[in-house]
Order: structure tokens, then sequence, then C-alpha cells
């Protein structure tokens, strides 16, 4: 797998990570052999970076991820976030909150200190708060963390983070539905030497080119609960695109896909194919999943005609629909 350097972070990570929500919530059910089984397969596919949250089944997939480290022993970096286990809050993300959530996270992972801890979407005001990256750095001082990074909902939280000179890495969503943080947010990253952690990068499985309008989804998933936003930010689930425009975008891509690679693995190495990208976090409910994710950081690039094309179903189908909201 190829491999970049995560940022400010100073650690070297393959191209294709693992994010690790559908282990935790929030996808229909995961069990505990296969949650097992799909970090085992994505770790000896080359995976070396996992992505989890203090929130995902409330403590449930850093669990299951702390006790794959210690079974493993596999060389691998591991982030976290805090944040959402609160009301969203400025005033809730302070020093005595962000002591009690790592040590939650601690536990959970059962390690001394966590690679890479992100606040995970806090409100507009806390990019802004001096005393908040204080306290992180203080964290970090205190040999609790290794680095700190944010996880952000817009390109605009994206950029004021970027500015703070100890800001390891930003998470955002970027995939062939959402191309705003091409325009400002990768080059002033990449020109701040902070990685970029590209989240929801198959549009919570639409850019799989499995889903029709027939599928339905369970009841738990938030494919089915979030459609409208009713639970969290929408552009989490699907990236913010209506289902159906999804799906027009989808058969619009399918004749780009090389022959031999699927749609998702198309879509994986067109975020891949960003230089500024570090790594890339799809999750995976199983192993198949997980080895077909990770196939896609040995790819070649795609050809500037695909880039191209995707850039045109974007411009005419998506950009009307998401574009300004993110």
């Amino acid at each position: 797998m190829e491999t970049r350097e995560l940022g400010r972070t100073g650690r070297n990570v393959g191209v294709i990570g693992l994010g690790a929500w559908q282990l935790g919530a929030d996808w229909g059910q995961v069990d505990e052999a296969d949650a097992f089984a799909t970090l085992r397969a994505a770790v000896e596919a080359g995976v070396s970076f996992i992505d989890t949250a203090d929130v995902y089944g409330d403590g449930r997939s850093e669990q299951f991820v702390g006790r794959f480290l210690r079974e493993a022993g596999a060389p691998l970096t591991v982030a976290t976030k805090m944040g959402r286990r609160v009301a969203q809050e400025a005033a809730n993300y302070n020093a005595e909150n962000f002591l009690a959530w790592n040590d939650r996270s601690l536990r959970n992972l059962d390690v001394e200190r966590i690679d890479l801890v992100q606040l995970h979407c806090p409100p507009d005001e806390v990019y802004a708060d001096d005393r908040v990256f204080d306290a992180l750095d203080d964290l970090v001082e205190r040999g609790r963390i290794a680095a700190y990074g944010v996880s952000v909902e817009t390109c605009e939280q994206a950029l004021s983070a970027i500015r703070r000179p100890n800001l390891a890495s930003v998470q955002i969503i970027l995939n062939a539905f959402r191309l705003k943080p091409l325009e400002q947010v990768l080059p002033a990253a990449r020109a701040a030497g902070v990685g970029i952690i590209a989240r929801v990068p198959l549009a919570s499985g639409l850019l799989s080119g499995r889903y029709t309008v027939k599928t339905e989804f369970a009841a738990d998933d938030h494919r089915a609960f979030n459609r409208h936003g009713e639970a969290f930010d929408v552009g989490e689930t699907f990236s913010g695109v209506d289902y159906e425009t999804g799906l027009e975008a989808v058969e619009r891509l399918r004749p780009l896909v090389p022959e031999g690679v699927s749609l998702a693995q198309f879509a994986l190495r067109w975020i891949a194919d960003q230089d500024a990208v570090s790594v890339v976090i799809p999750g995976a409910r199983n192993p198949e999943q997980a080895r077909a994710n990770a196939a896609a950081g040995s790819l070649p690039h795609l050809t500037p005609e695909a880039h191209q094309a995707v850039s045109e179903v974007y411009d005419e189908l998506i950009k009307p629909l998401v574009h300004d909201r993110w």
C-alpha cells in the first residue's frame, strides 16, 4: 500500500485506513466476531491507520479497537475523537471536560497515550477560542496524547483550524459528491503541513454502487433515520445528497471505472489521487469490504479524463445541492 505522512504527527500511514464507526453503532448490527474479523482483514491488507470516536456505540468501537491492538500487536496509528457526548455548546469544550473525555478514551483503548485525538465536529465558536487549543497543547505536554486535530463539517471550519500552529490534522468529508474542499482546504493544509483525513469517502455507501431505489436500511442505520438531519448533521448521511440524485450520479460514474476495479475502489482512488490527502477512511462491516477497500491504496492513479468526468458529474448533478452548504 502507498504510504503518506500524516501531517504534523510525524507518522507515516497507509493511504487507505479504516473508519470504525460501523463497528460501534448507527450502521445496523455488527457483532463482535465480525468486528474483529474486519479489523484483522484490514490490517492484513495493509491498513495502518484506524479512526474511531468515543461516541461510536458509546465506547464500543474504541473498546474493540483497543482489544484488537492488544491481541494483534500490529504497529498501528489510532485516532479517536471527543466532544459529541455532551450538548453541543462551546462552553463544554473546556480543559476539565477534555481531561475526563481523555481518561475515558484511554481506558477504552487501554493505552497510556493516544496517537491522535480530534475534536468531533465542534460548534463554530470553538475554533476561535484560544483556551481550547491551549488545553489541547496541555494534553500533549502531559503525554496523554501525541497530537491533536479536528473533525469538521464545513470548509470554513477547516480553514480556521488550519491556522492553529500546533494542529496536526483536519478530518473532512471528501468524495466524488463533495468537491468543495479541493478549492481552498487542501491547498491550505498542504501549505501548512497539516494532514487531511478524508471521511465519508463512499458517501455512506452510495459510491459503492450496490444500492437501488428498492434498497431498505435497518431502523438503527443512520441511512434510514438521518436522511433529513434528524439525529446529526445531514451532510454525514449520503454526503447531504438526496438519495435519488445520488443514485443517478452513480450511474453516470459507472462507465468511468477501469476493468477489474470496483466502483468503490474507483471512488477511493479518486480521493487518494489528491496529493494533499494523508489518509482515506472508508468504513467496513465485514472482512471482504475491508480487503477490497484497502486494495484501492495500491491501484494506479486515475486518468486525467476520469478526473475531469467526475468533476462534470459533480457540477451538473451534485454541486447545486451541497456546494454552498458545507
